[in-house]
Order: structure tokens, then sequence, then C-alpha cells
């Protein structure tokens, strides 16, 4: 994740509100874009940031040099996207501005980008757990390597996975930021453990192979994952399906609470 930086996932083409406008100037961009707040700029340095409570009981001519926050916190684009995580959430804000050393816009990161970024992370501790499970579950010493596999030999074991996510993999692989797969490898098969957007992605994209954390297993024994493969008819990427994230499980609950709330 070091690798990760802010530049890599903020948003570049940022709205901005001038030093020299009024309230009114706020809310009709807030109508227009549907953005809660927005960095203010003199020409291209960031001076301030005005937020829709900002406008509560003001007049529409007010200034914005007056009612703007001019208390600042700023991301750096070569911040890790780690750090910018700690102090989007510790200071419970939801977007920073991306300065460059003159205090000129170049961008904004907010805590939606946080997360697309911290999706799929493959941590060292993910691929020991499960080497420590699968020595408890089949008694078998697997051994761990890291290698290059060729996508379209891979067993996947998701039937689905979701196109916002699956956007974000692939501005990822583009970037040479994509974080290697895990998979288990056992005589004639490769059965694709985490990664699936990236696999997907990369056929997509046309690219053949993907670094990834091989688990060997010497022994020929049928592990759940493959299992949960067969009973879901699944043999190549080409059987996993693409779904919009608002049919993503979570999103129907959200709504049925929200309607039945």
């Amino acid at each position: 994740m070091d690798k990760k930086k802010v530049r890599d996932y903020m948003t570049y083409d940022v709205v901005t509100i001038d030093v020299n406008g009024t309230a009114k100037d706020v809310i009709e961009t807030i109508k227009v874009t549907h953005h809660d707040g927005f960095p203010v700029v003199d020409n291209k340095k960031v001076v301030g940031y005005i937020a829709a409570r900002d406008l509560l009981f003001v007049y529409p001519t007010s200034p914005v040099d007056r009612i703007m926050s001019r208390h600042l916190i700023v991301a750096d684009p070569d911040m890790s996207i780690n750090d910018a995580a700690r102090v989007i959430f510790r200071s419970a804000i939801q977007k920073l501005p991306v300065v460059d050393e003159d205090g000129n816009l170049m961008g904004i990161i907010s805590n939606a980008d946080v997360i697309r970024s911290q999706i799929e992370h493959v941590s060292p501790e993910k691929v020991y757990k499960f080497i420590e499970t699968l020595k408890i579950l089949h008694n078998v010493n697997p051994t761990l390597t890291k290698e290059i596999v060729s996508v379209d030999s891979l067993l996947p074991t998701q039937s689905k996975i979701y196109e916002d996510e699956l956007e974000g993999r692939i501005y990822e692989i583009k970037k040479g930021l994509a974080e290697p797969i895990i998979v288990v490898r056992k005589p004639g098969i490769l059965i694709l453990v985490d990664g699936h957007h990236r696999a997907v992605a990369a056929k997509r994209m046309g690219i053949k192979e993907l670094d990834a954390y091989i688990i060997e297993i010497g022994a020929d024994i049928e592990l759940g994952l493959e299992k949960t493969a067969r009973e879901m008819n699944l043999h190549t990427l080409d059987d996993v399906k693409v779904l919009d994230y608002a049919r993503h499980p979570l999103m129907a609950v959200t709504h049925r609470l929200v309607r039945h709330g």
C-alpha cells in the first residue's frame, strides 16, 4: 500500500468557488453539481473551504470570504493513501483539497476515494491466515512463493463481482498499482482465492498475466473452494457475473431499512 499515493486516487477536475463570490453563488453551484462543499480559491490558490452547513442563517448576498472556513486541512499529492485515510477519518471530514507546495489546487481526495483504494487490499496477514486455515482443515504444509500466473488458467471461486469495483481495479492496473492476487496451486490447477476483480479487470483489458502469491499444495486433495466453484458452475473467469453496484445485497438491505424506518 505504500506505493499508493493521493495523486493516484484524487479527482483532478475540481469544482471550486471564487473567493469573491457570494452565498448565492454557492447555492447555485450546489444545485448544479449536487456536491455539499467546495474549495474556495483566489486564482488557483486555495484560501478556504465552504460547505452547505456554512450557508445556514446567512443572506444570499453574504460574501464567501466571510462565511467560509479558513481552518484548512489539505493533502500533498505524494502523501500515501493510508496517511490521507487517517487524516480524513480522524478529523471527521469528507474531502481534502490537494495542493502543491505553493498552495495551488491540484485536486481533491474524498473518503470515497480512500475506500476505493482499500477494496481488495491484500496484506501478508491475509495470505498467512489462509495458509494456517489450510493446515488446520487439510493437514497439509503449503509453501508460499510469488510468481506470474496466466489469467486464463485461473479457476474462479466467486460467482459475481461489482462494476464499480471493477472500474477501480482497471484504473489501478493502468497506473501500475494493482496488488498480487492470491492463488492456490495444486497439481494441474490454479485456484483463485482472492482478487477476482483484479483478474476480471486484467482479462477485460487483454492482459494475459498477473503477479500472484502462490500457495503451493503438493497433495491432490479437494478443497472447499473447488467444491464451491463446482456447485456454482464456475470454470473460467468468463463465468463470473459483473453486477452494477446498486444490486449489491447490502444496498438492498439499506433501501429496505430506509423505506421501513
